[in-house]
């Protein structure tokens, strides 16, 4: 493996040992009393970018704080430690185990007990856990669960695990090989993934977790992404009675809401929930295998067999939904994808309402940036788009136009609403 080139001008090797920004502390500290207080004289309801603001002040310090050296061991020792030991507990039923005690310690040779396996190894593996704090150490070889641990014994949570290490770890390690193979050149291509090169496949990130098994647990794993986060569909962002329900066709059978490549339906179940009174026919479409996976859904909501490559079956829908699709794809295909929904759209009346990212000019969130990286090594995709690219994608490309970008806060969901351009065709 090569060496990388280094720098005459290289700092010296102690600068690893002293912390990342130590002028910086007394601010932060500042900042996260003013920020405290504020939090605390909040209701439950209110806290929501309150809290993201606290927690970003924390984790300036933790980063002030820290040396080169211990960030470095950070992530590259004991957090793969930590993830590769969740999947690991999480499969073996462990934290299941630990939620069916309530907030009860259990002792290592309990536990080890209860999922059958080795008291010596199990000792290892959870003292990591307690030290990074996932578990409560309460004595020797003793511990209590955390609202992480117990949150890791339902599905929506446990189930990323497992995606990430079983299903991409490979691709994840030979990244870097597949982008010195190209120049270290970035590559926007759905069959040139690195993906396909780590694991010399044809198949696309489904199909892959799909052959291996993890199918539900990556539509759990995208199930539990969205849980916690300020909705679209909620009364104090996107209004729902004024653009959609008002002047849509009341008939029965008329389609209200389409959503597109809609996984096992969790977004029209809260749509559902949180919006009962609409009029028309709720619409999931997806790809057979995963239509087959649904284990539970309001019956009222419709189940189609659908790929989006191919045309739209309903026509006229009030509106049609794209979450979290078209970062998947290079913008020849997105185009490809629209053309099949600006077909079936009615002027004047049908909207396209986009469930995505925009990426700020500047001062990214760092889950964005996140799943930004993560759709380049998944996909090869352009991943998380800027006003910009979003306005070059569909207005001048589509045949849409953008009404209006909806902003669900810090951390929110941001929904791009569309219509037709007049006279605009593709």
């Amino acid at each position: 493996m090569a060496t990388p080139n280094r720098s005459t001008h290289a700092p010296p090797a102690s600068i690893a040992t002293f912390p990342n920004d130590l002028p910086s502390v007394p601010a932060i500290l500042e900042r996260i009393s003013v920020q405290g207080a504020q939090l605390s004289s909040m209701q439950e309801e209110d806290y929501y970018e309150s809290r993201l603001a606290l927690l970003a002040s924390a984790r300036a310090l933790v980063q002030a704080l820290e040396t080169p050296r211990e960030t470095m061991i950070k992530h590259i020792w004991a957090q793969l430690a930590a993830q590769v030991s969740l999947t690991l507990l999480y499969e073996a039923g462990l934290f299941q185990a630990m939620a069916e005690k309530g907030d009860r310690s259990m002792t290592v040779g309990g536990c080890a007990e209860a999922i059958k396996m080795d008291p010596k190894l199990l000792a290892r593996l959870v003292r990591h856990l307690g030290a990074m704090g996932y578990l409560k150490e309460t004595d020797e070889d003793e511990y209590a669960p955390t609202n992480f641990s117990r949150a890791m014994s339902l599905r929506i949570i446990g189930d990323g695990c497992p995606c990430v290490i079983n299903g991409l770890f490979n691709t994840l390690g030979k990244f870097s090989a597949f982008i010195k193979a190209r120049d270290n050149q970035m590559v926007l291509s759905h069959t040139d993934t690195p993906l396909r090169y780590a694991e010399n496949t044809d198949l696309d990130v489904c199909g892959w977790m799909r052959s291996l098994g993890l199918g539900t647990h990556l539509n759990n794993h995208m199930s539990g992404y969205h849980q916690g986060r300020p909705s679209w569909m909620d009364k104090n962002m996107y209004p729902v009675e004024e653009r959609l329900i008002q002047g849509a066709d009341p008939n029965n059978d008329a389609p209200f809401l389409v959503d597109i490549g809609g996984s096992t339906g969790h977004d029209l179940a809260e749509f559902l929930a949180k919006h009962p009174g609409h009029p028309g026919k709720l619409i999931l479409g997806d790809l057979p295998d995963v239509i087959g996976e649904i284990q539970e859904l309001d019956p009222r909501i419709e189940r189609v067999p659908y790929d989006f490559h191919t045309g739209q079956l309903y026509k006229g829908a009030r509106a049609y939904y794209l979450h979290s699709v078209l970062h998947d794809w290079p913008d020849p295909v997105c185009v490809s994808i629209l053309e099949n929904v600006v077909a079936a759209m009615k002027p004047g009346y049908s909207r396209l309402l986009i469930n995505e990212n925009v990426v700020p000019d500047r001062g990214t969130d760092w889950r964005v940036t996140a799943e930004d990286v993560m759709l380049l090594i998944e996909f090869s995709s352009p991943g998380e788009r800027s006003r910009a690219d979003w306005v070059r994608l569909l207005e001048q490309q589509a045949g849409l136009r953008i009404v209006q970008i909806w902003h669900g806060g810090n951390g929110g969901e941001i929904l791009i609403e569309c219509e037709l351009l007049e006279g605009a065709s593709i």
